[in-house]
């Protein structure tokens, strides 16, 4: 490469990262309020009904992934403007009429007598819940794909503060899985304020109504490979991430179920923090690239390097600290999630790398390969959780056919960034 060349990758990677830590900011002080707020949390609210809690949020964003159609995962593949604002136009129509649909389905099941063991709040929570997840993720899928970070960071921040605060105040209340679920709602909506303030889906000028009905057509036909295909391969990925709880808590019970939430909330912070930062500027660069050169060698190698490197500190200071800083911020009851800790942290540490770099299956038009990745992913996990006779040796398990399956992730990203079929 000349100088000029070696110039230019340099500049690349030095706007790549300040990029980054604008969004990090934000993203930082957004992680860190639900994390702080797990403090008060843990000791207002019993494991068991924390645990009751993970399990129905859970089953809500594997139903929010579903109502989306996955068109948000396309919006910065549009181009800058009216493109994109049209997409998200088209997105939420999807996540309107899906979200009416599954609230119809949830009133009919609780006519019909509800579900044996769940709260009749839970159930009718349920679909405004989705929806608002939904809803959230297509604005914030949006205002990355513009490169709003200021947005986007004050959407995040909103969201966590509504959302931790209401059940910090619905704990004093009232400890019970119903008051978290409702808190939980209430925090979404507040946040989608800001959203709605931050990018208005129909800021003037407009196009003439006919034209923006076409545009909308236009993005559900060009991008139906994310319905088709990555809609079932993330309703996949969200199934096999919230099994764990489905599973320990039908094997082992109630307690350990919420023991495993809180490590898993704990545990999956870092890969909310930088993981996102670097994922809100991946997508738009890599997609950049592509459209450019049909490769992005260079923002994946850096990006790589980076998440690797922090991956290794992270995993080595929680691999000395973990069940210490767990009884010492949580309380002695909640022990065993920081020996779970040390269970997972493999798994994590590779999820930390590789969830930013997976979005290189969809610039590259690869979702066809990212289903079949899912479909066997799903399969490892119900065997490797069903099939161990204790608690330890199911999340041992659980940990290391994930650690295999990330690798083959990383690997096939690597090709993808070359260009490469």
């Amino acid at each position: 490469m000349s100088d000029a060349g070696h110039r230019a990758a340099a500049g690349g990677a030095d706007r790549f990262w300040q990029r980054v830590g604008r969004v990090l900011g934000g993203t930082a002080l957004a992680q860190a309020i639900p994390i702080l707020g797990s403090l008060l949390i843990a000791r207002l609210y019993a494991p068991a009904e924390f645990g009751l809690f993970a399990a129905w949020l859970g089953l809500a964003y594997l139903a929010a992934v579903v109502v989306t159609g996955r068109f948000e995962a396309a919006l910065a593949l549009e181009a800058d403007g009216e493109p994109r604002r049209a997409a998200a136009r088209a997105t939420f129509v999807v996540v309107g009429g899906s979200a009416l649909l599954l609230l119809v389905a949830a009133l009919l099941l609780w006519l019909a007598g509800g579900i044996a063991g769940v709260p009749v709040l839970l159930l009718l929570l349920f679909a405004p819940t989705a929806a608002a997840l939904a809803a959230a993720q297509v604005w914030q899928a949006w205002a990355a794909g513009d490169g709003r970070l200021s947005a986007l960071s004050s959407m995040r921040i909103a969201q966590a503060v509504a959302v931790t605060g209401a059940q910090i105040t619905a704990g004093a209340l009232w400890p019970r899985a119903e008051a978290l679920a409702a808190a939980q709602l209430a925090g979404l909506l507040l946040g989608l304020l800001q959203s709605w303030r931050a990018l208005p889906p129909h800021r003037p000028p407009l196009p003439p109504r006919a034209e923006r009905h076409a545009a909308m057509r236009a993005f559900w036909r060009t991008r139906r490979r994310f319905p088709l295909l990555s809609l079932p391969a993330d309703a996949i990925n969200a199934a096999a991430a919230q099994l764990p709880l489905v599973i320990v808590g039908s094997r082992f019970g109630a307690e350990a179920a919420g023991c495993l939430a809180l490590t898993q909330r704990v545990l999956a912070a870092p890969v909310a923090l930088l993981g996102a930062a670097v994922l809100d500027v991946f997508r738009r660069e890599s997609a950049l690239a592509f459209r450019e050169r049909g490769e992005c060698r260079a923002v994946f190698d850096r990006t790589l390097r980076v998440l690797a490197a922090g991956s290794v500190g992270v995993a080595l200071l929680l691999a000395a600290t973990a069940e210490w800083l767990f009884v010492l911020a949580f309380g002695e009851r909640w022990r065993l999630a920081g020996t779970m800790a040390l269970w997972l942290l493999p798994l994590f540490a590779l999820r930390f790398v590789a969830s930013p770099l997976s979005y290189l299956f969809y610039v590259a038009g690869k979702q066809h390969v990212d289903l079949i990745w899912q479909a066997l992913l799903l399969v490892l996990t119900l065997a490797t959780l069903w099939l161990p006779a204790d608690l330890r040796g199911a999340l041992v398990a659980y940990s290391a056919g994930y650690c295999a399956m990330y690798g083959v992730y990383l690997l096939l990203s690597f090709r993808y960034s070359r260009g490469l079929a």
